[in-house]
């Protein structure tokens, strides 16, 4: 994972005075995927063959881009995909949970480069959960050696965020904490981009973006102590005009001897199928359980309460993602969170009451299927959003003023 030998010493002056300008090329290249041709740069860009050549290399040099090992027919000879060099910089994210924050420096494919479990209190506020989220990020970077670029950085919440101001938005686990500017903060300290996000959202990007084919309409559900969902509409994240799209968990089913939930109101989703709700059920039916762990573990031993538990928290899945399935019409439906480790016993009711409830056009190819957690999975959604606003149109001309002077530095 070290950096190439060319990036020792500052790029020759000429490469440096190109690479400022190469900002359109970066973004196209950035947003390619598997990687883009040199013919297809120039449609993209207007540039000629001769300004597009001397802003390639400008990248190159700078370590930026790399070309492909592989070729690929063209029509003419084989032409090689350039595609961004993943090791050309990192980025920094963090996931904040309860107790623990875990935190990870990533390169730009994203994969995970070093990774570290910190703890903390969050009734000690914003501002240290900050600072030691600052010397994490600085152990990480000091294991990995060398010098490193930060490119953009990605956190995690377990809370509704305001994303444009990188803030918390209203009640969550993170009392006290809904005025501290989060994301200012971290851009102070590293003078790069922050992206701040809801953690169901992430969820949703890490799973999306690991699907194949990838479905351009997708919608995640986290069951877990709580239940949440991210949205992704033609191909992208939506959260809504205050960022509080996809809270399925409190959508409401007003019947005789609703339960109350932890919100204050009766008959949400969250009261009759999350995991401290099933912990309760499970509680007052002589198996003691405090959370959605608990509740699996009985499940996983055979018990007939826990099974019958899991089995009516698909059916009330089902009836909420009916009215979801009626207004986005998704391709695809993945249930994550802890409780998505039951598989098919949760998730064939979910499919059994949308194909009741739903009009058979938006049923027919709909796939539903169970993903249990992955550890990185927050971290890995938030370096794809970090990176989307590093190299995105209105980031990467930035990203190239920094990195340059960066380089000029050296």
């Amino acid at each position: 994972m070290s950096r190439s030998l060319s990036l020792a010493l500052p790029p020759a002056e000429p490469a440096l005075s190109a690479l400022t300008a190469a900002a359109s090329v970066l973004a196209q290249i950035a947003t390619s995927g598997e990687g883009v041709s040199r013919a297809a740069l120039g449609q993209a860009t207007n540039l000629s063959r001769m300004t597009l050549a001397q802003r390639l290399l400008a990248l190159q040099t700078a370590g930026l881009v790399r070309e492909g090992d592989s070729a690929v027919p063209s029509g003419g000879r084989p032409t090689r995909l350039l595609a961004l060099d993943p090791t050309g910089a990192v980025l920094l994210t963090a996931d904040m949970g309860e107790t623990h924050m875990r935190l990870a420096v990533t390169d730009l494919s994203p994969t995970v480069l070093r990774q570290e479990l910190v703890p903390f209190r969050i009734a000690d506020g914003p501002e240290a959960a900050m600072e030691r989220l600052a010397m994490g990020f600085g152990r990480l970077l000091s294991d990995l050696g060398g010098r490193r670029f930060v490119a953009a950085l990605g956190l995690s919440l377990p809370a509704p965020v305001d994303h444009r101001l990188g803030r918390v938005y209203g009640p969550s686990i993170l009392e006290g904490w809904d005025d501290f500017p989060l994301g200012d903060w971290l851009r102070a300290r590293y003078g790069a981009p922050v992206a701040v996000e809801n953690d169901v959202n992430l969820m949703a990007i890490f799973e999306h973006r690991r699907l194949a084919p990838r479905p351009d309409d997708f919608l995640f559900v986290k069951m877990g102590t709580g239940i949440g969902s991210g949205i992704v509409a033609n191909g992208r994240l939506q959260r809504g005009a205050r960022g509080a799209s996809g809270d399925i968990g409190h959508m409401q089913f007003l019947e005789p001897g609703a339960p109350l939930c932890r919100c204050g109101k009766r008959g949400c989703f969250e009261a009759r199928a999350a995991g401290w709700a099933l912990a309760r059920d499970l509680s007052n039916q002589g198996l003691p359980a405090r959370n959605a762990r608990d509740v699996i573990a009985q499940f996983e031993a055979g018990q007939p309460e826990a099974q019958a538990l899991i089995l009516a928290a698909g059916r009330a899945a089902g009836e909420a993602l009916g009215h979801a399935v009626a207004l986005l019409n998704p391709e695809r439906i993945v249930i994550g969170g802890t409780l998505a480790h039951a598989g098919e016993a949760l998730v064939a009711p979910i499919r059994e009451v949308l194909r009741l409830r739903c009009l058979p056009l938006a049923t027919s190819d709909l796939a539903v299927s169970a993903a249990p957690p992955v550890d990185e999975a927050c971290l890995i959604g938030a370096a794809h959003c970090a990176r989307e606003l590093a190299f995105g149109p209105e980031g990467t001309e930035a990203f190239l003023l920094r990195y340059r002077s960066w380089l000029e530095a050296a």
